[in-house]
């Protein structure tokens, strides 16, 4: 079973809606949330993620585990996310040999020439079919029961 890393900082409510997509979705693999911050960790453990962690050394030790990263695309810039994303968790996700799915979320006032433009949750459906593809899943099927 391969292993997600979902990260992000503030809220959480990116992580947490993307985890709770591929939950929905019932893609099987083993999802790691690790936050910037208690607060966001705990939005993606209530989504269900299976396992959590807060800062710059779970970041930094996740992302040599995981085959897939996943985020908002200022995990890869150093301070974004309000100063919350140090240099070294950056460079933790950008060195690491794991297969990383950005969004390109404007926050932090990066943008990416070429991406149309669309609304978060259009974002998190193809993150969430990238995911499908890198993980051997390409359709699994909804789960009607999981909200």
């Amino acid at each position: 079973m391969k292993t997600v890393l979902v990260i992000d900082g503030q809220g959480g409510g990116f992580g947490k809606a993307l985890i709770e997509a591929l939950r929905k979705r019932r893609v099987p693999v083993r999802i790691m949330a690790v936050g910037t911050n208690s607060i966001a960790t705990s939005a993606m453990m209530r989504a269900g993620a299976d396992a959590g962690a807060t800062g710059t050394n779970p970041v930094r030790v996740n992302c040599r585990r995981a085959d897939v990263i996943a985020g908002p695309m200022g995990i890869v810039l150093a301070n974004s996310m309000m100063g919350e994303f140090t240099p070294e968790m950056a460079a933790a996700v950008a060195e690491s040999d794991a297969a990383r799915v950005l969004v390109p979320v404007t926050k932090c006032s990066t943008y990416v020439a070429g991406v149309a433009r669309k609304t978060l949750a259009q974002y998190i459906d193809d993150a969430v079919e990238i995911i499908c593809g890198l993980t051997g899943e390409d359709r699994p099927e909804p789960d009607e029961n999981v909200v």
